[in-house]
């Protein structure tokens, strides 16, 4: 694999750089956060100009991949607030399982920054497993009512649509569902993380919407689900290498600045053992990114064991050179006005977005067993 980067990958991570130190200055970071959803939305705009929002569901190719990736290690670099994976990669996925003129037409408002969607995935019983959907789907005239709880929609707090996954009446079948955010019985609790991102849960009371809502019916809902959240999850993977290479120069340049017994702290042999151990890890998960989004468009159980082995290690090193960061600056680390932490609780929400580690490596020894 050419793991040297292409001019056009240049050029997105440049632009991404660009927007990142004008947007998102590090000693700003608890103003944006306090800013609330306002301040995000004008960022959204910008974004849908410089084309990062169509870049998402452009094209279906090896190339568009390594684009997205390039931009989603900006966004874990600047420690973008704005759900870039959700409403421009996951949503957008799910949508094309349909052909249905108005979802082309969504689609398109999604990549102007228009409409803003989410998938309401996760249930209080179901773990990480996508096949474990408790929320029923009854066929009524002209329509479905849905009735159920999801627990946690990733960046859903501010979302106008609702992708619900559903098991029809009678059926252990998954059907994908669009619910908007004003539907009677639906009821929002909004919520955010220890990252600072706006989640929600949902309620959901006999919501009634209609026979069109259904984006992928039973039968094909899981797959289409299982391939979506495989994009996103390389998505994330980039943006925690993003966010690993941030908080890695953040120690190194605080090692080469602290001083203590007249010299530069940098300059103790067990820091700068530290320091290698953490250069390690990056590359380490470089090189697992770079192999998971080559095997995005692989056959299901290819792309399953690939995808899985590199959430879970990639997972592990994120998480450890974070928490070396954070050490390196001693006391001060934990607090909020350093960078650094924030860093460590990105990487702690990255780590548990559609399946931890341990769960991850269940999946790839299933997915294995079967590619091989």
């Amino acid at each position: 694999m050419n793991f040297e980067p292409s001019e056009e990958q240049v050029m997105i991570a440049d632009s991404v750089d660009q927007f990142g130190a004008r947007q998102y200055p590090p000693g700003e970071r608890l103003h944006q956060l306090a800013a609330g959803p306002e301040a995000s939305a004008a960022r959204w705009r910008e974004m849908a100009e410089l084309g990062w929002l169509a870049l998402g569901q452009a094209g279906g190719t090896a190339e568009n991949d390594t684009f997205l990736m390039s931009l989603m290690q900006g966004f874990g670099r600047h420690l973008m607030l704005e759900p870039y994976v959700t409403r421009c990669i996951l949503v957008p996925a799910l949508l094309e399982s349909s052909s249905a003129p108005a979802l082309a037409e969504l689609r398109a408002d999604i990549a102007t920054g228009r409409v803003q969607a989410a998938l309401a995935l996760g249930e209080p019983a179901a773990g990480f497993d996508l096949s474990h959907v408790e929320t029923v789907a009854v066929t009524q005239t002209g329509g479905h009512c849905l009735t159920g709880v999801k627990s946690h929609v990733e960046d859903g707090a501010d979302a106008e649509w609702f992708v619900v996954p559903a098991r029809t009446q009678g059926s252990q079948d998954i059907a994908l569902f669009l619910v908007p955010r004003d539907a009677a019985g639906l009821t929002i609790d909004r919520f955010r993380s220890i990252d600072g991102h706006r989640h929600a849960r949902l309620r959901l009371d006999d919501v009634a919407i209609s026979e069109h809502a259904c984006i992928a019916p039973p039968g094909k809902g899981l797959s289409v689900l299982e391939a979506a959240v495989d994009r996103a999850i390389v998505a994330h993977l980039a943006e925690a290498l993003g966010s690993m290479d941030a908080a890695s120069a953040a120690a190194l340049d605080y090692l080469k600045t602290r001083r203590q017994f007249g010299v530069a702290i940098g300059s103790f042999q067990v820091l700068q053992h530290r320091m290698v151990d953490i250069d390690t890890r990056c590359e380490e998960a470089r090189s697992m990114v770079y192999h998971a989004t080559a095997r995005l468009r692989a056959p299901a159980p290819v792309r399953r064991a690939a995808i899985s082995a590199a959430k879970a290690r990639v997972a592990q090193c994120g998480l450890f050179v974070t928490r070396q960061c954070v050490q390196l600056h001693g006391g001060v680390g934990v607090s909020a006005e350093l960078i650094v932490s924030h860093h460590l609780k990105r990487q702690m929400m990255l780590d548990l977005a559609y399946g931890n580690a341990a769960w991850h490596r269940t999946r790839f020894s299933e997915a294995s067993d079967l590619a091989a």
